[in-house]
C-alpha cells in the first residue's frame, strides 16, 4: 500500500463508529403509534393487496424502483482474485456507497456463496421481486457471460454485469474521442488488445458496435495471441480468432493505430510503443500498475494519446462515470432491460459531455488551469456534477425509443432538475477545498504540535500534499508521540520556539510586536517574552512572511485562542468585523452558518459585514450565495427591535450590495420551504433555489443552531472559519476530530493563497 494510504487507514476507516460504509434509514414518520400502525400492521395489508392486484403497483408503494441488488460471489474481486463471497462485502458496500453519492440510487448488497452457475442464477431470479434492478460485480470469467445472459433473459428488470459493461462503456466514449482527435475512422483502424476477459471482450464488442471492425481487432491472453489455430476458445474468445499469425504482441503491435490493455502491468516496452502507426492511442487500463506506465508511454511519443484507469494521470478510464447513470436512467423509466442503445447512448453522452466547455469547480478539484477537448482530456472528470443530467436522460431516453421502458418521461426539462436537485448541486465542496489546497502547497503553521490529534492532521496534510507543515513545539515531546502512535512525521519542520536555537527570531518578532502593541498594554520586554508563547510566535512567522497560514485552539478556550491573531495579524480592514461561520454538509448541498463563533449581539450593520463576508467565502469556491437572514419573523410579521434589526439588514444589503441573492426576515423552516414561500410569499427571491448562507441574529442563535444540527441531522461541519482576518488564521473548535482538523488545514491553505493574491492586487 502507498505511503498516502496506509494500511491501518483504511481497516480503521472501515470499522470506526457503525462497522461498514452503508446503512438502511426509515424514509417515512416512525414517531407516534399511528405511524407505526400505517408502517406495518394493520395499515400495510392495504399497499399488500394493491400490489397483489397489480405488480406494478410495488414501484408506488415501495423502494423498489430507486433499488438495486449489488450480487458478487467473490471470484473475480478486483485485483483480489477469487477470496470467496464474505471477503468481497467490502467491495459490495462500496459500489453501493458509490450508487448512492453519485446517483441517488438505494443498495443491499448480495454477498452469495455459490459457484455454480445454474444455482446462482436461480438465487437471484428468486430475490429479485425486492429490485428495480441487479448489478452483478466481481463474477469471473467464462461464467459471468452466462450468468448475466440467462438473467437479463430470465427478468423484467435492468441486469448488467458492470465489469463486462461499465469499462466498455467508459473506454468506448475515450475512443470515439480519441480517433476523432487523431483524425482516424474508427472503422479503418488496427486494435490490438492484451486480455481476453469478461471486460476485454465485451470492450471490443461494443467497439464493433460503433464501427470497429472484428477483422481490425487482434486480441491477445496469457497463452499467447487468439486466432483460428487456438483450440479449446469458449464462445467469447472463439468470436475474435484472427486469422493473422502474429507470435507475440510486439509483433503484432508494429503499425497498429490502437492499443488496448486489459491484462497486467508492464507488459508493454517503449520500443513497442515507438513502432505503432502515426498518431497512435494507447489505453493501458491494468490497475494498479498499466501495461506501460503514463510517463513513459508519453516520453516515447509526442503524437501520442493515452488514458489509463488511475486517477493520477490525464484521461482516467473510470467505472464510476458510467454505471450509476446508467441505471438512474434506466430506474426512472422503469427499464425492464439495459440493451445495446442505452450502452450506447451512454457512450455518446460521455464522448459529446468531454467536447462541452468545463465548469470553473471541475478545473479547481483537478488543479487545472483549465481542462479542454483534446488529448490530455478525452472523457469527462468523475467529480464533474453535469454528469448525472447529462447520462442518465440519454440513457431514459434510448430506453423509451427501444420500447423497453415501462414509464415514458414527457418533460424533460423537468427531470433533468429533478436530477440536479437530487444530490444538491454543490456536494463535492469538500473535494474543491482539498484540491485548491493541494494546488496551491501553503506552509501551514500547527501551534499545538505537542498533541497527537494534531500530529496525526499533519502526517494526514503532509502526506496528500495538502500543504507544507510547521510543527511548532518540543523536538523531544512532538518524535515521543509520534513513536507512540506510529505516526510518521517524515521531514516535517519542527521548530521549539522557547529554543535557544529560536533566540534571535524571538529577538525579531519581539520588536515587531512592540511597535504594533507597544500603546496597547505591551513593554518591550514582555513582547519579547511572549514570543516564547507558540499562539504568537507562530502568528508572526504568518503576518512576516515565514508561512503562509497558522491553525491553533484545539486545546484552549476560542476566545483565548483567537487573542493572539487578533493582537499580531488583525483584521483586513481597519475597523472591519471579524465572524466565524461553520460550513454544514448536508442533503440539501453545503449550507453556510454565520456568525457562530465571534459577535454575540451584532448591529444590523454587522449583519451587512458579517453577510459580505460569508458570500465572499463561497463566492471564492465558485459558488453563487443565496442568503437567508433569519429571524422569528417573516417579512415584517412582528415589530419588536431584534426583527427591525434583521430587516434593517436586508434593506442595508439590497441598497449596497444588489447583486447579492439577499431575503428576509425570515424564519429558518420557512427560507426553506418551496410550497409555503410560492403560496404566501411569491415575492421572496428563495422561491426558485434554497438558501445556502445562513445569517443568525446573534451569536447564541447561530452557535445553537449549528450545533444542532450536526447532532440531530447528523450533518457534517466544516469550521469554524474565520472570516475578515488579514491572512489565514483559523482556529479550531475545542475538541475536533483528527477529520475536522484536516478540513481546516485544507482550508487555511486554500484561504492563505486567495488573501495573497488579494494583496498583491491591491498592491497593483
Amino acid at each position: 500500500m502507498s505511503k498516502k494510504l496506509r494500511k491501518q487507514d483504511a481497516l480503521d476507516y472501515h470499522e470506526k463508529g457503525r462497522p461498514g460504509k452503508i446503512e438502511v434509514i426509515p424514509s417515512k414518520e416512525t414517531k407516534t403509534q399511528r405511524d407505526l400502525a400505517l408502517a406495518y400492521s394493520p395499515g400495510v395489508a392495504e399497499p399488500c393487496l394493491e400490489i397483489e392486484k397489480n405488480p406494478n403497483d410495488s414501484y408506488k408503494y415501495t423502494a423498489k424502483g430507486n433499488l438495486v441488488g449489488v450480487i458478487s460471489n467473490g471470484t473475480a474481486v478486483l485485483g483480489l482474485g477469487d477470496i470467496g463471497a464474505l471477503a468481497s462485502k467490502p467491495v459490495m458496500e462500496g459500489k453501493g456507497l458509490l450508487f448512492k453519492i453519485y446517483a441517488d440510487i438505494d443498495v443491499f448488497d448480495i454477498e452469495l456463496d455459490e459457484k455454480n452457475v445454474d444455482k446462482f442464477v436461480e438465487v437471484v431470479k428468486s430475490i429479485a421481486p425486492t429490485f428495480g434492478g441487479i448489478n452483478l460485480e466481481d463474477l469471473k470469467a467464462p461464467e459471468c457471460f452466462e450468468i448475466e445472459e440467462r438473467l437479463k433473459e430470465a427478468l423484467d428488470i435492468p441486469v448488467m454485469h458492470d465489469d463486462q459493461h461499465g469499462t466498455a462503456i467508459i473506454s468506448a466514449a475515450a475512443l470515439l474521442n480519441a480517433v476523432e482527435i487523431q483524425e482516424k475512422k474508427i472503422e479503418d483502424i488496427r486494435i490490438v488488445v492484451s486480455g481476453a476477459g469478461a471486460s476485454s471482450i465485451a470492450c471490443n464488442e461494443l467497439y464493433i458496435k460503433l464501427g470497429a471492425t472484428r477483422k481490425n481487432i487482434m486480441m491477445f491472453d496469457s497463452k499467447g495471441p487468439i486466432n483460428k489455430d487456438r483450440e479449446g476458445l469458449e464462445k467469447q474468445r472463439a468470436a475474435f480468432a484472427s486469422e493473422e499469425k502474429y507470435e507475440t504482441l510486439a509483433e503484432a503491435m508494429v503499425g497498429a493505430d490502437v492499443f488496448i490493455g486489459l491484462s497486467v502491468g508492464g507488459i508493454v516496452k517503449p520500443e513497442m510503443i515507438k513502432s505503432m502507426a502515426p498518431k497512435p492511442i494507447v489505453f493501458a487500463l491494468a490497475n494498479p500498475n498499466p501495461e506501460i506506465d503514463y510517463p513513459t508511454a508519453i516520453a516515447t511519443r509526442d503524437d501520442l494519446i493515452m488514458a489509463t484507469g488511475r486517477s493520477d494521470y490525464p484521461n482516467q478510464v473510470n467505472n464510476v462515470l458510467g454505471f450509476p447513470y446508467i441505471f438512474r436512467g434506466a430506474l426512472d423509466v422503469r427499464s425492464t432491460k439495459i440493451n445495446d442503445e442505452m450502452k450506447l447512448a451512454a457512450v455518446h453522452a460521455l464522448a459529446d459531455l468531454a467536447k462541452k466547455q468545463v465548469p470553473d469547480v471541475i478545473n479547481m478539484v483537478y488543479q487545472k488551469k483549465s481542462l479542454n477537448f483534446g488529448a490530455d482530456y478525452i472523457i469527462p472528470k468523475p467529480m464533474d456534477p453535469r454528469l448525472l443530467s447529462t447520462v442518465a436522460p440519454a440513457v431514459a431516453k434510448a430506453a423509451m425509443d427501444s420500447g423497453v421502458a415501462r414509464m415514458p418521461i414527457t418533460d424533460w426539462a423537468q427531470y433533468e432538475n429533478q436530477l440536479k436537485m437530487r444530490l444538491g448541486h454543490d456536494d463535492n465542496i469538500l473535494r474543491v477545498i482539498h484540491n485548491k489546497a493541494r494546488q496551491y502547497q501553503k506552509k501551514v503553521v500547527f501551534a499545538e504540535a505537542e498533541n497527537m490529534k494534531i500530529l496525526k492532521a499533519a502526517q494526514f496534510a503532509y502526506d496528500e500534499e495538502i500543504c507544507v507543515p510547521i510543527l511548532l513545539g518540543n523536538r523531544k515531546r512532538i518524535e515521543k508521540i509520534a513513536e507512540e502512535y506510529h505516526i510518521d512525521l517524515g521531514d516535517i519542520e519542527i521548530i521549539n520556539p522557547k529554543s535557544d536555537e529560536q533566540e534571535g527570531r524571538r529577538e525579531e518578532f519581539g520588536k515587531l510586536f512592540y511597535e504594533k502593541r507597544k500603546r496597547k498594554g505591551f513593554n518591550a520586554y514582555e513582547a519579547k517574552k511572549i514570543m516564547r508563547e507558540r499562539n504568537y510566535f507562530g502568528c508572526m512567522m504568518v503576518e512576516h512572511g515565514y508561512a503562509d497560514a497558522i491553525v491553533t485552539g484545539l486545546t484552549r478556550k476560542y476566545p483565548d485562542a483567537i487573542r493572539p491573531a487578533l493582537q499580531v495579524i488583525g483584521p483586513a480592514e481597519q475597523g472591519q468585523k471579524i465572524a466565524g461561520m461553520y460550513v454544514m454538509l448536508s442533503k440539501r448541498g453545503p449550507i453556510c452558518f454565520a456568525d457562530t463563533t465571534i459577535n454575540e449581539f451584532p448591529s444590523a450593520e454587522d449583519l451587512v459585514d458579517i453577510t459580505v463576508l460569508a458570500s465572499n467565502s463561497l463566492k471564492s469556491l465558485n459558488l453563487k450565495p443565496r442568503v437567508a437572514m433569519l429571524s422569528y419573523s417573516n417579512f415584517g410579521s412582528s415589530d419588536l427591535p431584534e426583527a427591525r434589526k434583521v430587516k434593517k439588514a436586508v434593506q442595508l444589503l439590497h441598497e449596497q450590495h444588489p447583486d447579492l441573492v439577499v431575503e428576509g426576515e425570515v424564519q429558518g423552516s420557512i427560507a426553506f420551504n418551496k410550497e409555503i414561500l410560492n403560496e404566501n410569499y411569491p415575492y421572496c427571491n428563495l422561491v426558485d433555489e434554497a438558501p445556502n448562507v445562513l445569517i443568525f441574529p446573534n451569536l447564541s442563535a447561530g452557535n445553537i443552531a449549528y450545533h444542532l444540527m450536526m447532532e440531530m441531522a447528523e450533518a457534517e461541519a466544516v469550521g469554524p472559519i474565520l472570516l475578515g482576518m488579514k491572512k489565514s488564521v483559523h482556529v479550531l473548535q475545542l475538541g475536533s476530530t483528527v477529520r475536522q482538523i484536516v478540513n481546516i488545514v485544507a482550508i487555511a491553505a486554500a484561504d492563505a493563497h486567495i488573501k495573497q493574491k488579494q494583496a498583491k492586487a491591491s498592491e497593483a
